[in-house]
């Protein structure tokens, strides 16, 4: 397994722990919102920048991106 890959999935990982932590959820819970508005991939496709952020403005913008397909839903 390469760096940059165990990298990235560390980085998932940190951002499922932390929003389940924060939204005070499951582990399942939080799997299945972020697989329903396809978060995992969202995080992975732009893991260059989002991994320099800070873990408050992580959980925003994760929130952010749930709402806005949220409202495509609609």
């Amino acid at each position: 397994m390469d760096k940059d890959y165990k990298d990235q999935a560390y980085f998932i990982s940190f951002c499922i722990e932390q929003y389940k932590n924060e939204k005070g959820l499951t582990g399942e819970e939080a799997m299945q919102l972020f697989n329903k508005y396809n978060v995992l991939d969202y995080l992975y496709e732009h893991f260059d920048v989002l991994h320099t952020q800070s873990k408050q403005w992580l959980l925003a913008d994760i929130d952010e991106y749930i709402n806005i397909r949220k409202n495509e839903e609609q």
